[in-house]
């Protein structure tokens, strides 16, 4: 696996990248972001949705809260102008994840690669030169009266890859948000993986950053850098 990326924009040509990302194990943009092949499973079917939980404690599913404790060293910020993504919120980046901005022509055929629910993704930021395998992903909504939990079930329920969801209010820095932790699933490996996102609202539209990994073992090793955005996130 080659460790990093260089800076700039995702080309047009993303099918390479996309194509190469799946042979590696690694993640298209389809799929609620997950770090694996989107589409059906290879046994022809996605794994058929489960009811969703809804909960009020702050963060994720209780299970993952010992989880996800553990908050990543910094790296620097992302979101503010002249950042690698200008978002309309900023955060921290765990040390050594490298971020890349997406953008693919909306007329393009892999457009609809880059939309989920009502977002769509603007920025990845690569955890392969930590040694680990998978993403944190920015996407961005249009100004609407949705509130995060709404933005973020539209999200789980366009992958078709997703499992039972749980949802909760949470804390992004001292903004409110909405969390899920839901269960996906590996197509490389056949076998299911946590998977979690937080949805906040912005004068600019609903931004939604969300963990995968090719494996639970792989997302819970990226869960301090997930938490480190989360803990630090500000209006930008």
């Amino acid at each position: 696996m080659t460790r990093g990326h260089g800076r700039g924009r995702v080309p047009v040509a993303l099918a390479a990248t996309v194509a190469a990302m799946t042979l590696a194990g690694c993640s298209s943009p389809a799929g609620a972001g997950s770090d694996g092949p989107a589409g059906p499973t290879a046994a022809g079917s996605p794994p058929a949705k489960a009811a969703e939980k809804v909960g009020t404690d702050k963060g994720a599913a209780d299970a993952d809260k010992v989880e996800a404790a553990e908050v990543a060293a910094k790296g620097g910020r992302l979101g503010g102008p002249g950042s690698e993504c200008e978002l309309p919120v900023t955060f921290d980046l765990a040390a050594h994840w490298k971020p890349k901005e997406v953008d693919v022509d909306p007329d393009s055929v892999l457009a609809e690669l880059t939309e989920q629910g009502t977002v769509k993704l603007v920025c990845e930021i690569d955890a392969k030169p930590t040694g680990n395998i998978g993403f944190l992903r920015v996407w961005r909504g249009k100004a609407s009266g949705d509130d995060p939990q709404a933005v973020l079930k539209a999200f789980v329920a366009d992958d078709p890859q997703a499992g039972e969801a749980t949802y909760t209010r949470a804390k992004a820095g001292a903004l409110a948000a909405a969390e899920v932790g839901y269960t996906g699933h590996s197509e490389l490996l056949d076998e299911s993986k946590k998977e979690r996102a937080f949805a906040v609202s912005t004068p600019d539209g609903p931004v939604v950053v969300h963990l995968g990994g090719m494996d639970t073992e792989e997302h819970t090793a990226m869960l301090p850098a997930y938490e480190l955005a989360k803990k630090s996130l500000k209006l930008g």
